[in-house]
């Protein structure tokens, strides 16, 4: 298997090369899940096209978002859970058809050793991702609903480089962790005040 573009490593043809060796691909349909919650981790992800969605889930089965992962990056929760030999507290999804390559678990030892700039790859996956959950946390602590609801699509629309978004207001109020009637009152609102249109089983960003 070729190792497609993969953002990290675009000047090291080495480890790419290792990586192929090393991996092994899988492509997943949208909306197949990729990661369970409390599964064991044997092997790291990379994305090599499309993108996942990153998921936690509480007590009472409400999930929230906690952030995509792109064409060229990995999920750094895989990573710790992985090298400690923990079991999974995130939900990963595909987004859309999605081409991933997995880096086995005890290799990624080995490739810290012979490439000092994988750790480094690593780390600033880490600090990405903690941005990223630190977003999620001031959103849910300081920000209106109507706030988030928003900034939500627009990073739909980011991710998918579209501002057309299809999917439903039950699947919109699952990756908010919140009710599907409140999702609705909100769209409606923010289409009476010209910010989307609504369609079936779509929203329009205007």
């Amino acid at each position: 298997m070729e190792l497609k573009e993969i953002v990290a490593f675009k000047s090291s043809p080495l480890i790419r090369e290792k990586l192929s060796e090393i991996g092994f691909a899988k492509t997943f349909a949208e909306g197949e899940p990729i990661l369970n919650e409390n599964a064991y981790i044997r092997a790291i992800p990379i994305v090599t096209t499309g993108s996942i969605r990153v998921m936690r889930t509480d007590d009472d089965g409400r999930e929230i978002l906690l952030y995509y992962i792109r064409a060229g990056e990995s999920c750094i929760m895989s990573f710790l859970g992985g090298m400690h030999h923990d079991t999974s507290k995130v939900k990963a999804i595909a987004e859309e058809e999605t081409e991933i390559l997995f880096i086995p678990i005890d290799k990624v030892n080995l490739l810290i050793k012979e490439f000092p700039e994988w750790l480094d790859y690593i780390f600033r996956l880490y600090h990405k991702r903690f941005e990223e959950l630190l977003e999620v946390v001031n959103a849910i602590a300081f920000k209106k609903l109507d706030e988030r609801l928003l900034n939500f699509i627009q990073k739909k629309s980011e991710l998918t480089a579209s501002r057309t978004i299809l999917i439903t207001h039950e699947q919109l109020a699952n990756e908010m962790g919140t009710a599907r009637v409140v999702v609705s009152r909100l769209l409606k609102q923010m289409e009476d005040e010209g910010l989307v249109l609504l369609g079936r089983n779509k929203i329009v960003l205007v």
